[in-house]
């Protein structure tokens, strides 16, 4: 079972995202994600994105908000409870990141690039403004085969 946190970073119609071109063996490999990371034994959630949005992007969040709590399913890897965070202030100037290459993105633009299909249900409710809910989003491979929001199916695979 992992721990990990996922941050979107706002800037007016814009995200900062990541795009997965340089780790090996990267299950996220040439998709466009939010910035976050594995907790570290006895780190916090918040402590976690904090970490990780520095070590990714050099920027310090100074305003940031937890948002759910996605827990993914699959036949590939272990469960992995996810914290997702959003946050739209920040200091610093963004640096090179060893994982990909990072952009700002116009949300708009966003739903027409590489990502995984259970990340556009999330992102829906932060747009939303949907406040904190738990997502299930159970994979089969890369298909997204199920999902639950706040305890109620939303899809299932052949719905």
């Amino acid at each position: 079972m992992l721990n990990t946190t996922l941050c979107y970073i706002e800037r007016g119609d814009r995200w900062l995202l990541l795009h997965r071109v340089r780790k090996q063996n990267d299950i996220n490999q040439g998709k466009w994600i939010g910035l976050g990371g594995k907790l570290e034994p006895g780190e916090t959630p918040e402590a976690c994105v904090l970490r990780e949005v520095r070590e990714e992007t050099g920027l310090t969040l100074t305003h940031y908000r937890y948002r759910g709590l996605v827990t993914f399913i699959s036949d590939r890897t272990p469960v992995e409870y996810m914290h997702l965070f959003t946050a739209t202030g920040f200091t610093g100037e963004l640096q090179p990141c060893d994982e990909g290459d990072l952009e700002w993105v116009r949300k708009l633009d966003f739903i027409g690039l590489p990502q995984w299909e259970g990340d556009r249900i999330f992102l829906r409710l932060l747009e939303q403004g949907e406040e904190c809910f738990t997502l299930v989003l159970q994979y089969r491979g890369e298909k997204l085969v199920r999902a639950v929001l706040n305890g109620k199916r939303m899809m299932q695979y052949g719905d």
